[in-house]
């Protein structure tokens, strides 16, 4: 094969990713460092991660329909029976239901990951994700009264779907604050962030979550068949809010309270809060979700915290709005 021939299929497949290069020869970022499409190769690759736990051979056992159907517990009747329902439909085709849900999250991350699908693959994120939430997730828990800002509510999937419809490839006309506004407008990306994270914010401070041992339960409840090394950062979370729960719940309450209303304040003050919205994610993520149960086998997803993770970057303030700002105090 030629040297040209090798090179313009770099470029072909370069072009399909959206990664452009300098004059010079020196890549540059994602769409010429645009910010937007190296959060939808993001999300691409946790769709890719889902598909890829999917195909484990958990998933192939009698345990995937008893996990999707336990997901029904305590929701209203119109939600659980449609989840029973379609749990032991999967119980009664496991290979064949569960093959086609696993490459279709394939399809999707490959619709997302290569240019010229990226809308069909956002669409199809957006749909499906609305039927996992429902079907795999039981709306995250939010009607049953067990969602958690621990626990992954308000559901993972959910979280997808914000992503694919803020990170939709379409402009407003003007400069946006941050990635999450191109598509939508400032105000609506500012109102979605608001109402996730005081959504956030009242779960952590519900009776069954502010109740006696009921944050330290969740967090040591996560140690099984983790590696030593990770279920020992378990416990020692666990024993470190043991005894203080109520007061752990408020503190973690008040933190998500600042991180909603962080988006509305000044350019300083936004990466304060954005940041602080990464710590507590990660924190979570690690400590209360133990990387979403991947270490120990029989997960479908990394859970809340690295998508939460993903939804701060889009909302970084870009740096011309920075400037503006930085122009605006000066005059």
């Amino acid at each position: 094969m030629s040297e040209v021939a090798v090179q313009g299929d770099r470029a072909g497949w370069r072009a399909r990713l959206g990664i452009t290069e300098r004059a010079s020869g020196q890549p540059l970022a994602m769409a010429g460092l645009d910010a937007r499409r190296a959060l939808q190769l993001g999300l691409a690759g946790m769709w890719l991660l889902d598909g890829v736990l999917q195909y484990q051979p958990f998933m192939y056992t009698k345990a995937f329909g008893q996990m999707l159907a336990g997901t029904a517990d305590g929701n209203p009747a119109v939600i659980a029976r449609p989840i029973t329902w379609q749990a032991g439909l999967v119980e009664h085709h496991l290979v064949l239901l569960n093959t086609i849900f696993a490459t279709i999250q394939l399809l999707i991350a490959l619709g997302i990951a290569i240019r010229p699908t990226v809308r069909l693959g956002l669409a199809a994120s957006v749909a499906w994700s609305l039927g996992v939430w429902w079907f795999g997730e039981g709306l995250g828990g939010v009607l049953s009264g067990s969602a958690s800002p621990l626990n992954g509510a308000p559901g993972a999937v959910i979280l997808y779907a914000l992503l694919a419809v803020l990170l939709w490839p379409a402009e407003r006309g003007t400069p946006a604050p941050f990635t999450a506004a191109r598509a939508v407008g400032g105000h609506v990306a500012r109102a979605l962030w608001l109402v996730l994270w005081l959504s956030l914010a009242y779960f952590a401070v519900t009776a069954a979550n502010r109740a006696p041992q009921a944050m330290s339960g969740m967090i040591g409840g996560m140690t099984d068949r983790q590696p030593g090394w990770l279920g020992s950062l378990i416990r020692g979370a666990a024993s470190l809010v043991t005894g203080d729960d109520l007061a752990a719940s408020v503190v973690l309450a008040v933190a998500l309270v600042v991180i909603a209303a962080g988006v509305y304040l000044p350019v300083p003050a936004a990466r304060a809060a954005l940041l602080l919205a990464i710590v507590v994610a990660l924190v979570i993520w690690v400590c209360a979700e133990a990387f979403g149960m991947i270490l120990a086998g029989g997960a479908t997803d990394p859970n809340s915290g690295l998508p939460l993770v993903l939804l701060a970057l889009a909302y970084w303030p870009a740096r011309t709005a920075g400037k503006t700002a930085a122009r605006e105090t000066a005059a």
